[in-house]
């Protein structure tokens, strides 16, 4: 099949190389429409069920809202996770799925739940979805900004022009409001008044909704004409509902101003933006839809900001201060940069060993085809060009050429030697069978070398979760690149071949190469004349790198630097919102202070959205900083002890530092945004928070633990009206008469709309702030009874002030609190291990309470196991192959000895390197064993060859490898040179990939020695140890 694949190729070149070309030109179109992001999107398929329910405690949340609601959606098909939050007003729960459930799917299926629970839940509370959105999906953020415009005025343009513009852009599934006064208009009830006159809270509210309505009469028929019939009397103004009329007295109408006063005013504040610590600021969030283009998306946003900002009122506009776009160009600058590179490298160490332009130019051209391939197929099966897609085109390099190195120099070698016989190879005709035997001579070690490395990547496939979203289009980029190279071997580089290459006379070899050869010579034979000593120093060296495993750190994944620092900053769960945005502005000025960082926008509180329900006491504070270039401190990780330093000098406050991008998917993947989480579970809160701030005492003693916090359960002060049913029984008051004026001591009473236009603006019953501040003036107010008698709220009901919980958390219907911290200076494994130690033997929970590790130690642990059963399944299959390409297993077991000498390699790297066993140094090993087994593959191979030509096994051996060097030495410089450039890269990402450059190098470096002196030795012991074995069967 292969040779009949290769001979057509030859025959019908000029077809080839059209195709080749019409493939090309698909690829780079193609790559044009690919979806482009920094990285892969991690977020597993969710959906997030939002119920706000604005009068009720978090307690009250948990049991009538999240509970009911949790009980209805445990049992989804697919469903693989459950956690909510319970806060005052509103109840988040998030659904995870499997990774197989389409997210629309899943979407319907918890809205056909949300309808069967809707009846019991409280009135009011009506469950919502929240967008179709994921960790990567907050692309673009700015703020809102007019100096001579109110934060009512700001918000008010922002919600009725600015927001459903930017909705209108294709790829965005919402744009989040935060900070600002969202606009209403308060009827503002005297309760003296309103008692004196025999009115109710009820009344009022009745009045104003029953005074500010339209009405459709259809339509009449006058004449011939049809003429439709509409009422109109909707309130447009505070003048209008001030001259409703509540009741009448004897004829004297009693208005609404009689009773209250009409004011413009704003809703209840559950959240604010500070910047720079100058004041308050409206800020606003473009979503992007779970799937998107961000490029697109984020260019299409601001090409539509512009726009808005050419409408708004003079004074205003909108400037960003987080832009993805930003981070996606430069990520991909860093990959385009080492592929570019890469690629140079790559063409230099050819053309040198070669010595031959044509036969570079051969190989060569094999970068562009496979990549060009890959991008069209990628595009096919809707693959992204991203950090880690790009990254496989990357540690591809030197893997894509291999198969054309060994081709090439074969047929480079056979036209050489050809050369020197009458023949003069000048035309095509002539060339053709030489390089047609040339290229079949090494097809079949070529065709297994390149199905071994596709095959050691079968492990990333199996990956699951975060690293199976990150590793897996890696791995599939590689995949594709390798059969695109193999095909292009097996087609395209035979016709160019022919079609390029020239003849060369032998001593155009180039006197380096020869003096090379004749060394290595030398060193071989010394090798094999002292086997032993070879097979020890080959144990010790194998022996002396499993010991370096200890001493190698571990952790999930190295922090990519995504050019911003987020603070996540944590106050007391009483503190009130005005308290808590002058803390916030008081910590900008101080991080301001610091020479790096040029602005600060702090968020405090939750969204407009309800995707993220944070409370007043927690801010995130985006630290934007300048160009690297005008930086003072020496690193980023300066900076961010430097601003460690200035916050544990604020007091009352803890903290944790982050990333914008890392942040969002920490949150969503686990529920924390932290790298290690300790889950603790259990039924009460109080035994909860105990036991949290006992492990948070430990976990404090271990080295290495950072930003350590403890959720918080309590401390929110709650003033509860507990009404005693016997004295409303005895008064004949109903309890929805004392609610009321719960209500309006709160929020309010909805009542209806104004209309501004197009703009609606809620009308909200409720008590004077004088009123409502003062707990005195609130255990006063009159509750009138049905016979119109007026009782004092505080003797219908006991009120005081309690502590109670801030917030409830629930993890698969279980009550939780978490422990969350980062880790600093040490690898992340083994300080989680030395935090686990510690707990285990320091800690005793209650019956029915346990304890969970989470975060990022969670993701290592599950990615380790699975690949600890898939690697040895994988060699197992290589071995296979093995088998079948030599037919015996001593040889397929010798070649496998290249794996451990790679590994050997690669562990010296990494510790000289001073970077941790991670999963992309993972990769990198997995890369590694297969570049390594393929050297093993061709190289034996050609000895068994020379072999069965007649060569001794001395002869064999000896020969095969001095002819074989050049391609050896190019083997392992192209593809450890062509990784240099990722090694070395600093841009965005390039945490990622020097792990797995580092062990790449490091092992081609160690296994290369193997090729060259330790496996012919071996080779030689073996085979003659098996031939004496033959002769003395013969013998007998």
């Amino acid at each position: 099949m292969i040779e009949w694949l290769i001979r057509t190729a030859l025959e019908q070149r000029a077809l080839v190389l059209l195709a080749a070309f019409g493939v090309s030109i698909g690829g780079a179109v193609a790559f044009r429409s690919v979806p482009i992001d920094a990285f892969p999107d991690v977020t597993p398929v969710q959906v997030q069920v939002i119920t706000r329910a604005p009068s009720l405690a978090p307690p009250e949340i948990e049991r009538l809202v999240t509970f009911p609601l949790e009980i209805e959606l445990i049992n989804l098909p697919g469903k693989t996770d459950l956690r909510s939050v319970s806060r005052f007003g509103i109840s988040v729960i998030t659904v995870v799925f499997e990774e197989s459930v389409d997210s629309y799917f899943a979407r319907q299926l918890v809205l056909e739940r949300l309808v069967q629970i809707r009846a019991q839940l409280p009135p009011g509370a009506d469950p919502v979805l929240g967008p179709v959105s994921t960790g990567l999906s907050e692309v673009f953020m700015y703020l809102v900004e007019g100096p001579s415009q109110s934060l009512q005025e700001l918000r008010t343009l922002h919600d009725w022009m600015i927001r459903p513009m930017l909705r209108a852009v294709p790829g965005l599934a919402d744009v989040d409001t935060l900070g600002g006064l969202s606009k209403q208009y308060h009827v503002l009830v005297d309760p003296n008044r309103l008692t004196s006159l025999g009115l109710t809270l009820r009344q009022v509210q009745a009045a104003v909704t029953e005074n500010n309505q339209n009405a459709g009469g259809s339509y009449i028929e006058r004449g011939g004409d049809k003429l439709v019939v509409y009422g109109q009397g909707l309130a447009r103004s505070a003048e209008d509902l001030e001259r409703i009329v509540v009741t009448a007295r004897q004829g004297t109408p009693i208005y609404l101003r009689d009773v209250a006063e009409i004011r413009q005013g704003h809703a209840v504040r559950l959240g604010g933006v500070t910047r720079d610590g100058t004041g308050e600021v409206m800020q606003g969030i473009a979503v992007m839809l779970r799937g998107g283009n961000s490029r697109q998306v984020v260019s299409a946003v601001k090409e539509k900001v512009g726009v808005i900002n050419r409408l708004l009122p003079d004074g205003v506009s909108i400037t960003s201060f987080y832009d993805r776009l930003e981070l996606v160009t430069r990520a991909l600058e860093t990959v385009e940069r080492a592929l570019l590179e890469g690629a140079v490298v790559v063409v230099l160490v050819l053309y040198l060993f070669l010595r031959n332009l044509r036969g570079a130019l051969v190989v060569a051209l094999t970068l562009p085809l496979a990549t060009l391939t890959t991008f069209l197929i990628m595009q096919r099966i809707g693959l992204s060009a991203n950090l880690m897609s790009l990254g496989g085109l990357a540690i591809s390099l030197g893997m894509i050429v291999d198969a054309a190195i060994v081709q090439v120099e074969n047929i480079e070698r056979h036209l050489s030697e050809g050369s020197n016989t009458r023949t003069s190879f000048a035309t095509v005709s002539e060339r053709l069978p030489l390089v047609l035997r040339a290229v079949l001579e090494v097809r079949r070690p070529s065709l297994f070398g390149e199905l071994i490395i596709a095959l050691t990547f079968v492990p990333l496939l199996t990956l699951q979760g975060i690293e199976g979203k990150m590793f897996i289009p890696l791995a599939l980029t590689v995949v594709i690149v390798l059969l695109s190279s193999l095909a292009l071997s097996m087609t395209v580089i035979p016709v160019l071949a022919v079609v390029l290459m020239r003849p060369r006379s032998v001593g155009e070899e180039g006197t380096a190469l020869a003096a090379g050869r004749r060394l290595y010579r030398r060193l071989l034979e010394a090798a094999i004349r002292r086997t032993s000593v070879i097979v020890a120093a080959a144990a010790i060296v194998l022996v002396g790198g499993i010991g370096l495993i200890p001493l190698i750190g571990r952790e999930f994944m190295p922090i990519m630097d995504e050019g911003s620092i987020v603070v996540n900053l944590v106050r007391l769960p009483s503190i009130g919102l005005t308290e808590s945005l002058k803390i916030s502005g008081q910590v900008e000025r101080l991080l301001l202070e610091l020479p790096d960082v040029r602005s600060v926008v702090t968020r405090t509180g939750a969204n407009e959205l309800g995707t993220d329900p944070m409370g007043m006491e927690l801010s995130d504070m985006y630290v934007l900083l300048k160009p690297e270039s005008e930086w003072k401190a020496r690193s980023k990780h300066e900076i961010e002890q430097l601003i460690r330093q200035r916050l544990g000098q604020v007091p009352g406050i803890a903290f944790g530092l982050s990333q914008p991008i890392a942040m969002r998917v920490d949150e969503l993947v686990s529920g924390v945004r932290s790298q290690v989480a300790v889950k603790l579970f259990g039924d009460d809160l109080d035994i909860l928070r105990v036991k949290a701030e006992e492990i948070a005492r430990l976990l404090r003693q271990v080295k290495g633990i950072s930003d350590l916090r403890v959720e918080q359960v309590s401390g929110l002060y709650y003033l509860k009206i507990d009404v005693d049913r016997s004295k409303v029984a005895r008064h004949g008051i109903n309890v929805a008469n004392i609610t009321e004026v719960i209500e309006a001591v709160g929020a309010g009473i909805r009542a209806g709309d104004v209309y501004e236009g197009q703009r609606r603006f809620p009308i909200l019953v409720r008590f004077p702030d004088d009123r409502r501040g003062d707990i005195e003036s609130i255990k006063s107010l009159w509750v009138t009874a049905q016979d119109g008698a007026r009782i004092p709220l505080r003797e219908l009901a006991d009120i005081q002030i309690v502590e109670g919980p801030a917030q409830i958390s629930r993890e698969q219907a279980s009550r939780r609190v978490v422990i969350e911290a980062n880790v600093v200076g040490r690898d992340l494994v083994g300080a989680v291990e030395e935090a686990q130690r510690a707990v285990t033997a320091q800690v005793r929970l209650p019956s029915g309470y346990y304890v969970t590790w989470g975060g990022q130690f969670e993701n290592q642990q599950r990615a380790m196991a699975r690949l600890t059963v898939v690697v040895p399944a994988v060699v197992g299959l290589i071995f296979l192959l093995l088998f079948l390409t030599f037919g015996n297993v001593r040889q397929s077991a010798l070649i496998l000895l290249a794996i451990p000498f790679a590994m050997v390699g690669g562990l010296v790297a990494l510790l000289i390197g001073g970077l941790y066993l991670s999963v992309p140094a993972s990769v990198g090993f997995i890369a590694l064993f297969g570049v390594a087994v393929l050297n093993g593959v061709v190289k034996i191979a050609y000895i068994n060859q020379l072999r069965q030509q007649g060569l001794s096994l001395d002869e064999a051996v000896v020969t095969g490898m001095v002819l074989r060097l050049r391609p050896i030495l190019m083997t392992a410089l192209v593809a450890a040179l062509g990784l240099t450039p990722l090694l070395l890269a600093s841009g965005p990402g390039s945490e990622i990939q020097r792990p797995l450059a580092t062990v790449v190098i490091g092992g081609l470096m160690s296994s290369t020695l193997l090729t060259l002196i330790v496996l012919p030795v071996l080779y030689r012991w073996i085979e003659e140890r098996a031939e004496k074995k033959i002769r003395g069967v013969g013998l007998s």
